[in-house]
């Protein structure tokens, strides 16, 4: 089979292809370790959610109590907090229902928030029954989500209040808005120079190049020698100011690597003592699996857009549950300030809808409004039932102060490593910045490893990364994604370590143990023939 064709695909559609050669045998099970969805989830929010929806719809039958058709009403606030711990009291016995309960003195008892407003709030929220407003994101949920990402993603660098925070349809539609929020404020202009961290999630190295922008990129490669961290000399290229944006993943993927504390304060220092014009887009979906975790938006926060996304943690791919989050004093808002006064000029066209001053109009807020192409602004927004579960997940997390939901992902994922690893017969890296959401299987690393310096040679120079791909899906049913479509530099294969369980990644490891072996023994025919 020819399988240069494929070359020049992205993974994402080169699995399809992968998958179709994997599954062609009778009497063998496909393991696809190629996709990122976790094959685990948390439960109790979604429990509280679908209790909640109870609760919500009996609220909506009391304003027209006197109907018997199935119609309800808007739900009323006065009284809702005793006719909710009335349900709680009927129904502690379950989980949702408790968790509920715990939540909203939560809500009012630590983060000082009204729990009257916050629970009509999600009454009304899961209801679908009102416009999101404000669109960008509701108002209490708002704030519950900001005191996750704190925790999560900064720790002790900032408030709360520091952060302007907008919903949105999963990390993807997150930078798919500000790359084009970025142009339409012209912040950035085609022909202009961004910087990708490598590896990164396909689609991000690809959407630079669309017709759409039409930007020059600058590649920065963090060394596998350097246990997938970024070299200083890499970093440097962020001191060209021709460089606008520099983005990235963090932790990174596949390598699934955390930024290191040197990094991050080497961007800090780049930032502070001679580019404190760069912009910093940062996706952290996998920070929350990491340990000690810190974004860069703590040490750059001025100049740093930050997206989270809840699929991975939550196992909520389904939901499409993002956020975008600023700092209320940011590089992009002051670059609005310093445009030239024909842009503003077009701006204030633009955006004159909105607000009677377009001066004071804040990036993220025209981020909202460009999500709908300005003139719908009013119908934007993450829809209300997405939203109230995403606040959920928030609070399931920072209530849990033992961390005891994310030590057992931790350890499902570790576990799954150590067993691929063991049957592959190599150790697994170890490294205090290892995230282990995904491995890289690094082809050449790999035959080093296992029978030395000249086989791995010699791999590198006669098996073709792309077709030793499909030799695997066809020989062993095991779908792994390319390395290169992600930007590595050298042959490799993704696997995630979430997808499959324990048992699975044992027989993947097995499985690419014994096709090493067949491979080394045509090396020692070809490479070593006998006299």
């Amino acid at each position: 089979m020819d399988y240069s064709k494929y070359a020049k695909l992205s993974p994402f559609e080169l699995k399809d292809a992968l998958i179709g050669v994997a599954s062609g045998k009778a009497n063998r099970t496909m393991l696809n370790a190629g996709r990122g969805n976790p094959n685990f989830l948390a439960t109790t929010p979604r429990r509280a959610f679908f209790r909640l929806g109870l609760f919500a719809t009996a609220e909506a039958e009391l304003s027209y109590s006197y109907m018997s058709n199935g119609i309800g009403g808007l739900p009323k606030i006065e009284g809702i907090e005793g006719r909710f711990q009335r349900f709680v009291a009927e129904h502690q016995e379950q989980p949702g229902v408790s968790f509920l309960g715990r939540s909203i003195s939560y809500v009012r008892d630590q983060l000082g928030l009204p729990a009257s407003e916050y629970l009509h709030e999600i009454v009304e929220g899961i209801l679908g029954c009102n416009y999101p407003v404000p669109p960008r994101m509701l108002r209490i949920s708002e704030e519950i989500v900001k005191h996750y990402l704190v925790r999560e993603m900064v720790g002790g660098y900032m408030s709360p209040s520091d952060l302007d925070v907008f919903a949105v349809e999963g990390g993807t539609a997150a930078m798919t808005y500000i790359f084009d929020s970025l142009k339409q404020n012209k912040v950035l202009k085609e022909g202009d120079t961004v910087a990708i961290g490598l590896p990164a999630f396909t689609p991000y190295i690809e959407i630079p190049e669309l017709n759409n922008y039409r930007l020059k990129e600058v590649h920065i490669n963090a060394d596998p020698n350097q246990d997938w961290q970024y070299p200083d000399a890499e970093l440097d290229k962020l001191l060209d100011k021709a460089v606008k944006v520099f983005f990235l993943i963090n932790p990174s993927n596949p390598p699934s690597v955390k930024m290191d504390e040197r990094g991050l304060e080497r961007i800090a220092g780049i930032v502070k003592e001679k580019r404190p014009d760069l912009i910093i887009l940062t996706d952290d979906v996998y920070g929350t699996f990491a340990d000690d975790f810190r974004s860069l938006f703590a040490t750059c926060p001025n100049n740093t857009l930050l997206v989270y996304s809840f699929s991975k943690y939550f196992g909520a791919t389904g939901w499409r549950l993002g956020v975008v989050a600023t700092h209320r004093s940011n590089v992009v808002d002051a670059k609005l300030k310093d445009l030239s006064q024909a842009d503003k000029s077009e701006l204030a066209g633009r955006y004159a809808s909105l607000v009677p001053d377009v001066s004071k109009l804040k990036f993220i807020d025209r981020l909202v409004a460009d999500s709908r192409t300005v003139a719908l602004n009013h119908t934007a927004g993450l829809s209300t039932p997405q939203q109230v579960q995403m606040v959920l997940f928030a609070l399931f997390a920072v209530m849990d102060e033992n961390d005891v939901y994310k030590g057992q992902l931790k350890k499902v994922i570790r576990r799954r490593e150590t067993a691929l690893y063991r049957e592959l017969g190599i150790p697994a890296r170890t490294d205090a910045n290892e995230v282990d959401y995904y491995t890289l299987l690094d082809l050449e690393d790999i035959a080093r490893r296992l029978y030395g310096d000249e086989f791995a040679a010699w791999v590198k120079k006669n098996v073709a990364p792309t077709e030793l791909l499909f030799r695997i899906a066809n020989e062993t049913g095991i779908v792994l994604l390319p390395g290169s479509g992600f930007g590595t530099l050298h042959p490799a294969g993704r696997a995630s370590l979430a997808n499959l369980d324990e048992y699975e990644y044992a027989a993947i490891g097995r499985a690419l143990r014994t096709m090493a072996e067949e491979t080394y023994e045509m090396f020692q025919k070809e490479a070593r023939p006998k006299k």
